[in-house]
């Protein structure tokens, strides 16, 4: 058996063990042959393709992005995208096809299985972790884990110059990492998409720590929205599956808080240094682990599955189950977070 692997989407810690895993167990035990595709779904739209085997994953599990490179094309909206991926993977002799990536890549890879007959398997990838059937995904924990260091070391500043300072974490539309390290880092504020925001709520939980003489960290997601207003945009500009660029909120609610507290301000946005660098041992054991077991699941040729995480077992879904939704902070956790705000 031939077998494709791409990893589309934004790039993110860990990709390259997921590679790994499935290169070494698809050769080592099945004597499979492997193609790597480069740049997304790119690669098979026009059949870009890199050598994949294993002198080609020798020493990459501690590096971060991804060794097969990584894009936001769309191939459903690309000039007869489903019939030229079908072509060149039959062209290449490409049997089975691994799609690594999170909602938009796997939403590519549902409908080539489910309506084309596109021999895929998926594999979980956002530091959102915003996809549902798993508990987790893959850079998940090393995003978070970078941002809480930069809370960490933000609060020495913050305390030296009695500021408020504001910090834009990454997640779209869901707010797991700014709970995951507005918690873990102390933040006397966190603010996520699933709930509006009330400004004068912030601003009181931001006043309540000076007149104790302690400066205030606020974590912002960057789909945070105020009760009374609308997502702040960085620009109106959309990627090929629709998504607007987000980013800005963390500046406009320093100012916000600035002018009506007298306070003074900062914004630091972490932006892409929560996506690069090393990841973390927790993701690339999981990162492992997902390959190892995605390769399990071309043998047993159960396609249009992707692995998932669930407890500490790693099972099979419906590659639609994982897209179908967002998978959300609840009301009920973000709760749990509200002891520490003021």
């Amino acid at each position: 058996m031939r077998v494709g692997v791409l990893t589309g989407g934004g790039d993110c810690p860990g990709l390259n063990a997921v590679i790994r895993g499935v290169v070494r167990k698809g050769v080592q035990e099945y004597g499979y042959e492997f193609v790597g595709f480069r740049d997304g779904w790119r690669g098979p739209l026009e059949a870009d393709t890199v050598p994949l085997d294993i002198p080609a994953v020798r020493g990459i599990l501690p590096r971060g992005g991804t060794i097969l490179g990584s894009s936001r094309t769309n191939p459903l909206k690309a000039e007869h995208g489903i019939r030229r991926i079908k072509e060149n993977l039959a062209k290449l002799e490409v049997d089975a096809l691994i799609a690594i990536g999170g909602e938009d890549t796997l939403g590519v890879a549902a409908r080539l299985a489910d309506d084309y007959g596109v021999n895929c398997v998926g594999v979980p990838k956002t530091i959102d972790n915003d996809l549902s059937a798993t508990d987790y995904t893959f850079g998940f924990d090393t995003a978070v884990n970078i941002a809480t260091e930069a809370i960490d070391r933000l609060h020495t500043t913050a305390e030296s110059h009695m500021r408020v300072l504001v910090v834009e974490v990454m997640g779209r539309h869901a707010g797991w990492i700014a709970l995951h390290s507005g918690l873990a880092g102390g933040a006397n504020v966190i603010l996520i998409p699933e709930q509006r925001f009330d400004l004068e709520k912030v601003c009181a939980w931001v006043e309540s720590r000076f007149k104790i003489r302690y400066a205030p960290i606020v974590v912002v997601s960057e789909g945070a929205m105020p009760v009374d207003g609308d997502m702040v945009l960085k620009d109106g500009s959309q990627d090929a599956f629709g998504h607007v660029r987000l980013s800005g909120v963390g500046e406009w609610l320093a100012k916000e808080i600035e002018a009506r507290t007298g306070q003074e301000a900062r914004t630091t946005v972490l932006g892409h240094v929560q996506r690069g660098g090393t990841p973390s041992a927790y993701d690339r054991w999981l990162a492992t682990r997902f390959g190892l077991h995605a390769i399990e699941t071309v043998r047993d040729g159960d396609f249009g599955k992707m692995v998932a995480l669930r407890g500490t077992d790693i099972v099979r879904v419906p590659i639609h189950d994982a897209t179908a939704r967002l998978k959300t902070v609840s009301p009920e956790l973000y709760a749990e977070a509200g002891v520490f705000f003021g």
